[in-house]
């Protein structure tokens, strides 16, 4: 594909993209809208409701509390007929129920015979009506623990407490209609407790809570399977278990307010069936484009045929290209490693002559304690002999450890990575450079940690670098008054071993790694010590670093991974 037709394809898509989001965000918001105003429509008129049926029974108590009939039994105590006139009377105002109690809170007269002789001297819509001359809306929670609802007033005659009338409300039936419309509604009072809800859950809870213990998605969807019998649902019963409008209105009776939560997943199935549409709009448009475009592609793809043969006979070419490079790659890597060795062996041979001297004096010592033995034996002094023995064993050992030093040094390069004590190299890679500081009177101080600082590495590659830090260390301090090298052994994330002079400096940091980049004279040196350096501290997953120091001279670090930090990286 050309990149016009990948610009025209992305365009394309960004205009379909754009179109799709704006009618989304358009008609989401309109269909919301018509929506949220049917909901609040439908919430006044619940309000309404119960707003009316409050109104209504409010007057009710005070009514009874001046009928004849039951004032007459309050006086003569003659209940007979009052349970009687109250059924009547229910019948006709269509009240929950009617009760009735004398001065001391005992039922004597119900619409419910079983109520009958029951005590309410301590219920709380008994107390209130005795506190007060008006009529009382008294809210309270049954046995059962239901939330019931009624009016009460105290029936007084001739100034003195008669009795007490108890109106019932059910305001239950109003959360049946409710439900039927498939919203999760409830009503709470003023201190925020749940009264009324399409939810059993939330009665007696604040909103907070009741909407912790029940979402209102499984409220709405529990009402739309109750009403899912019906013939015709509402738009909002179309509910996917999306997002719900949250309504909230005041009912304006002792500071109630309904919460109403609308599901409008209809919202949602009209607006995705008009994004369809469009979406398969563009779908068209964009297959006639792929159709005139495979045209366009069949034609040129006669065209790349013709050239395939000459392809496959380059690829034929390039392949042998492609061998005939990695066997080069491999004898460069080959020459490599020589290089190296003859680079190591090149420091051997500086370090011969120094070694030599080394030995020289031992061999001289030893000379001196052997004739000085003999003339101890001959004089009978077998314990002063045996000192001088001691003495020239000691130097033996010397001379060994000299000795292997070198040859180990010598060896050839290998993979022989395992676990060892960065110390033990920094000490042996000095040892092995020490006839040369000597011969220079460099003064060299290290500085090791008193614990083992173990890395995982390959000893003798390690002593090649070390080796050769100090070599480039003694030359850069040749025409110094008072050369010194400082040797420092750090450890913590990383363990940093730093080979820091006191020489002039280093002048071009960048190319100072580079293959045959030298600052010696010709003859001294040919500029591989520091790149072969660099590749060995590669290889063992670490880095090598140069720097001037603040003080002036150069700075070099190793910085290589602890053992635990080598053992996750292999694994």
């Amino acid at each position: 594909m050309s990149w016009r037709a990948r610009v025209t394809l992305i365009v394309f898509i960004a205009i379909a993209v754009y179109v799709i989001w704006v009618t989304n965000t358009l008609l989401t918001e309109r269909f919301t809208a018509n929506t949220k105003s049917r909901a609040e429509v439908r919430q006044a008129l619940y309000i309404g409701n119960l707003r009316s049926e409050l109104q209504r029974t409010d007057t009710l108590p005070l009514l009874l509390s001046r009928d004849p009939v039951l004032i007459g039994a309050l006086n003569s105590d003659d209940y007979s007929q009052s349970s009687q006139h109250l059924i009547a009377l229910q019948e006709d105002i269509e009240t929950a129920g009617i009760m009735m109690t004398d001065a001391g809170g005992r039922t004597v007269a119900a619409t419910d015979r079983n109520l009958l002789g029951t005590t309410h001297r301590t219920a709380p819509y008994y107390i209130s009506a005795l506190r007060s001359n008006d009529t009382v809306f008294n809210i309270f929670r049954r046995e059962g623990g239901t939330i019931a609802f009624n009016y009460s007033r105290r029936i007084q005659f001739g100034g003195e407490l008669a009795g007490v009338i108890i109106v019932d409300i059910d305001l239950r039936r109003f959360e049946q209609s409710w439900s039927s419309f498939t919203d999760a509604i409830l009503v709470t009072d003023s201190e925020g407790v749940v009264i009324l809800a399409t939810e059993p859950n939330w009665r007696g809870l604040t909103e907070e809570d009741a909407l912790a213990a029940q979402s209102p998605n499984t409220a709405i969807q529990r009402a739309i399977q109750a009403t899912a019998d019906l013939v015709a649902l509402p738009s909002e019963a179309l509910f996917l278990g999306g997002s719900v409008l949250r309504i909230d209105e005041k009912v304006n009776f002792q500071g109630w307010r309904m919460v109403s939560f609308i599901g409008h997943g209809s919202v949602r199935e009209r607006v995705n069936g008009i994004l369809a549409l469009e979406i398969m709009g563009f779908a068209i448009l964009l297959s006639l484009g792929f159709y005139f475009s495979s045209r366009r592609a069949l034609a040129q793809s006669i065209f790349f045929q013709r050239e395939s043969a000459e392809l496959r006979q380059l690829n034929v070419e390039l392949q042998r290209e492609i061998a005939e490079r990695q066997r080069v790659e491999k004898n460069l890597q080959v020459a490599e490693q020589t290089l190296a060795q003859s680079s190591k062996l090149a420091v051997l041979g500086e370090m011969s002559a120094s070694v030599s001297h080394e030995l020289n004096q031992p061999l001289a010592a030893m000379k001196t304690y052997l004739a000085g033995a003999k003339l101890l034996l001959q004089r009978r002094r077998p314990e002063e002999a045996l000192s001088s023995f001691q003495r020239i064993d000691d130097l033996i050992e010397r001379m060994g450890a000299i000795t292997r030093q070198l040859k180990s040094f010598a060896r050839k390069d290998g993979d022989a990575f395992e676990p060892i004590d960065a110390r033990d190299c920094v000490s042996s890679a000095i040892s092995m450079m020490e006839p040369q500081l000597k011969n220079r009177k460099v003064r060299i101080t290290r500085t090791l940690p008193a614990d083992p600082v173990m890395v995982t590495a390959d000893r003798i590659r390690l002593d090649q670098v070390l080796i050769n830090l100090l070599r480039n260390a003694i030359d850069a301090t040749k025409d110094i008054a008072e050369p010194e090298v400082n040797v420092i052994l750090a450890s913590g994330e990383i363990v940093a071993i730093t080979v820091r002079d006191n020489g002039p400096g280093i002048e071009d940091l960048k190319s100072l790694f580079e293959p045959f980049y030298t600052t010696k004279a010709p003859g001294d040196g040919v500029g591989l010590g520091l790149a072969i350096s660099s590749g060995i501290v590669n290889d063992l997953g670490g880095r090598l670093t140069a720097r001037n120091g603040r003080d002036g001279g150069a700075v070099f670090e190793i910085q290589l991974p602890p053992i635990g930090e080598t053992i996750r990286a292999a694994e």
